[in-house]
């Protein structure tokens, strides 16, 4: 495997069907589709079922009906929201957010969902207030990083979240926000720092278990990470982003039987979450198969076409077998997605610099940098270099 895939290709970790018309409350015979009819619990194992058999449009029909004549139980309507945004149906997915939100304003998930609707359609500043409703517990400092890069007003928000942390130090949600900032800033050794003092005080947090696992593996010091994860299944031993990380652990150290059984257990667990897929993709681009990898990547992007790590395994998979014109297309697509991805743009250069675009591929390069990662950083600059060296920059 080159240098470069195994900078690119990494494997994914967690800290499209056409849209979909809300379906009516009935269906032409009058009666719940399959499955739908009973409670809150089957009628989201119905929709993921449906999910996992590639049936994404007949998963929200069902589970439309289903919620719209059951409109106060919150998961089916977070799951059915949750569709229509994987769907690429923005308007339907905020809609059904916003419609749970008035009846549970304070929702938490909820707002952090709205959040990512918005972010996708680049409002940042609705964006960015949702997530701040999410806020503590859930997943939203990664994004609201981007976002605040985005508004031009970083290191401001960095240092809001800074003084709080400092101002509570023995409250684990401050030091987690500020530690989930820093590891986005590509400050790892310092953010372990916080999720260990997250840990001090709330040994069971699976956030903080999570978080600093990733970090160890960012180190490659996989016994420490797979410990940690471990801790995090014996609290919550369905919990999809402890088993999807710990299947990437087994993947770094070339545990792949290992890593499929966890893979293929997160992927039942969670059909409608792309992460899984794009982990079983590298399985089968490390073995080889990478025709089966971009079966696997196209599958997630149908699950959902906002999994940046998709396109950052089907880009490069499509570049690496010259297939340049497929390659530019995903990856521009990604961009959209992520504008500020140093990777999408890594990948894209590299697909330029192949084709003698020297200059385009120069300025994603440059745009590469710009994502803070240190190693993505040297290798930009490397190539900066040697195709300046060239000549052929213009």
């Amino acid at each position: 495997m080159s240098a470069l895939l195994r900078f690119i290709l990494v494997a994914a970790l967690i800290a499209a069907a056409s849209p979909c018309a809300r379906a009516d409350v009935v269906d032409g015979n009058g009666q719940f589709s399959a499955g739908f009819e009973s409670n809150p619990e089957g009628a989201v194992a119905a929709a993921r079922a449906l999910v996992a058999s590639g049936d994404i449009n007949g998963a929200i029909h069902g589970l439309s009906i289903y919620v719209a004549d059951h409109p106060r139980e919150l998961e089916p309507a977070r799951l059915l929201g949750d569709l229509y945004y994987r769907a690429g149906n923005l308007r339907e997915a905020e809609w059904t957010y916003r419609t749970i939100l008035t009846q549970f304003p304070y929702d938490r998930e909820t707002h952090n969902r709205l959040g990512a609707v918005y972010a996708a359609e680049n409002r940042v500043d609705d964006a960015i207030a949702e997530y701040n409703k999410s806020l503590p517990g859930t997943d939203s400092i990664g994004s609201l990083v981007q976002l605040h890069q985005r508004r031009g007003d970083l290191q401001a928000y960095r240092d809001q979240v800074e003084r709080t942390a400092k101002l509570y130090p023995t409250d684990p949600d401050a030091q987690h926000e500020f530690g989930e900032v820093l590891y986005a800033l590509h400050d790892d050794a310092l953010a372990l720092q916080y999720f260990q003092r997250e840990l001090d005080e709330s040994p069971a947090s699976l956030f903080g278990l999570n978080s600093e696992a990733k970090i160890y593996m960012d180190e490659d010091d996989y016994p420490a990470a797979v410990t940690l994860l471990q801790r995090c299944l014996r609290i919550d031993p369905a919990n999809y982003s402890c088993i999807v990380n710990l299947a990437a652990a087994d993947l770094e150290q070339q545990r792949n039987d290992e890593a499929t059984a966890l893979l293929t257990h997160a992927r039942a667990l969670r059909p409608e979450m792309p992460e899984a897929l794009v982990n079983l993709g590298y399985i089968q681009d490390e073995q080889g198969n990478w025709k089966g990898a971009i079966a696997l990547y196209l599958k997630a992007l149908a699950v959902s076409p906002f999994s940046v790590d998709a396109y950052h395994n089907l880009g490069y998979d499509y570049y690496q077998h010259r297939l340049f014109d497929l390659a530019e297309s995903v990856l521009l697509k990604g961009l959209t997605v992520s504008p500020n991805d140093g990777p999408l743009h890594y990948i894209l250069g590299e697909t330029y610099a192949e084709q003698g675009k020297n200059a385009m591929a120069v300025a994603q390069f440059t745009a590469a940098k710009s994502s803070g990662d240190p190693g993505l950083t040297s290798l930009a600059n490397k190539r900066i270099a040697q195709l300046g060296s060239t000549g052929l920059v213009h």
